[in-house]
């Protein structure tokens, strides 16, 4: 990654706007429920507060439509990072403006605020060159830490570029483009690349980048049966979106003229009702009666997907092979998930590229246990589809 980073910068005395992703689930009490996204922003503000800089944090939450919505609120966040990192943490109720002012006037050497939710104002998501400079009149130095945001042209990730003169990346950031960046650009081989996920229309162009770049392409959850029904199989009730069907062959198509293995699934799990007590059946994927969803890849299918996961040396997951939520319906994902693992301790580079995935490693206790786990979903969607992201796209680029 050619772009000035977060340890090339003189930080003491500086006041350093940090965007990271706090984009956090909370219980209904308010407390933090998943904080995988704050840990992961750890090494980058203690190395702030470490070297004498002042760190500023801006996270936006949930989606509040530029409105104040107290359910939104950061404040749970800022005492869940207090706890982490065992120091104060500042709150201001107001991201810009006296509230803010105030609080960045405050503070000392090695301090730490976090201003309240961004998106509380509709100028964020706009990228209003006016909150942008308002927001980057608060520091000195720039640094992002939000690759989970990275592919959105905000004014916190790409506006306020323009009003500070250092832009730097943050450790989680360059983690992320450096697991990233090796599968897209130079990956070791053979290099199997496996999509699920419940549709194909935000994948498509995932599919027919990574088409261009793996040895194998595994496919499964509901998207996988727009390729089936293309192929003039029968698939029952099983999720579809009628209006992919002709790029759903198109793909197809590219697949056969490609010299990529493609593999749909052979068999599925399904039941009438998407329900944890319904009652699952596993017949070949061209036997899905009338009245039936598929729900999960069925054995032979995770028997066939886990071969070839632990004959790679790169392997890229995005997308669940199923409702993995519900017992009767995890089996797939849990195999390619505990593939995944083997492949690792194989010395294979395993990426799971957030969203549901990470989800599902979560739920399996299996996310420190392969290579990279992404914390951006979108973003490293669109990483994968080959799209430049505007948020590392404004970050000053290296001497």
């Amino acid at each position: 990654m050619n772009k000035l980073t977060v340890d090339k910068l003189d930080l003491r005395g500086k006041r350093v706007l940090v965007r990271v992703d706090f984009n956090v689930p909370l219980n209904p009490e308010g407390s933090v429920r998943d904080d995988i996204r704050i840990r992961e922003a750890l090494p980058t503000i203690r190395h702030i507060v470490d070297h004498g800089g002042k760190a500023i944090l801006m996270s936006h939450l949930g989606r509040p439509k530029g409105k104040v919505a107290p359910e939104f609120s950061l404040f749970p966040v800022a005492v869940h990072l207090s706890e982490l990192i065992q120091k104060p943490v500042q709150f201001a109720r107001d991201c810009l403006g006296p509230q803010a002012e105030d609080k960045v006037a405050e503070m000392r050497d090695g301090d730490l605020l976090l201003l309240e939710n961004l998106r509380f104002h509709a100028e964020e998501e706009k990228n209003n060159p006016d909150f942008a400079q308002a927001l980057a009149k608060l520091g000195d130095v720039y640094v992002n830490d939000a690759f989970g945001s990275a592919h959105r042209a905000h004014a916190s990730t790409e506006g306020i570029t323009r009003h500070v003169q250092q832009n730097a990346a943050g450790f989680l950031m360059i983690k992320e483009l450096d697991y990233l960046g090796r599968a897209v650009g130079n990956p070791e081989r053979p290099y199997v690349a496996i999509l699920g996920g419940a549709k194909i229309s935000g994948k498509i162009e995932v599919i027919q980048n990574l088409m261009t770049r793996v040895d194998s392409l595994l496919i499964g959850g509901g998207m996988a049966f727009a390729f089936l029904k293309a192929q003039g199989l029968e698939i029952g009730d099983s999720l579809f979106e009628p209006d992919t069907l002709d790029t759903a062959k198109e793909v197809l198509k590219q697949a056969e003229s490609s010299q990529v293995e493609f593999m749909l699934p052979m068999d599925a799990v399904i039941a009438q009702q998407m329900e944890p007590t319904a009652e699952p059946r596993i017949v070949k994927a061209d036997q899905i009666p009338a009245g039936w969803k598929g729900l999960d890849i069925g054995p032979e299918t995770a028997k066939r997907f886990r071969q070839k996961i632990l004959e790679a040396k790169t392997v890229v997951w995005n997308g669940p092979m199923g409702v993995f939520e519900m017992a009767s319906f995890a089996g797939g994902t849990r195999v390619v998930a505990n593939s995944l693992v083997e492949a690792t301790q194989k010395g294979a580079v395993t990426i799971v590229g957030g969203g549901d995935s990470a989800a599902a490693m979560a739920q399996f206790g299996l996310a420190d246990k392969v290579s990279h786990v992404s914390t951006g979903g979108g973003a490293s969607l669109e990483f994968l589809e080959g799209k430049t992201l505007p948020g590392v796209a404004a970050l000053t680029d290296a001497s």
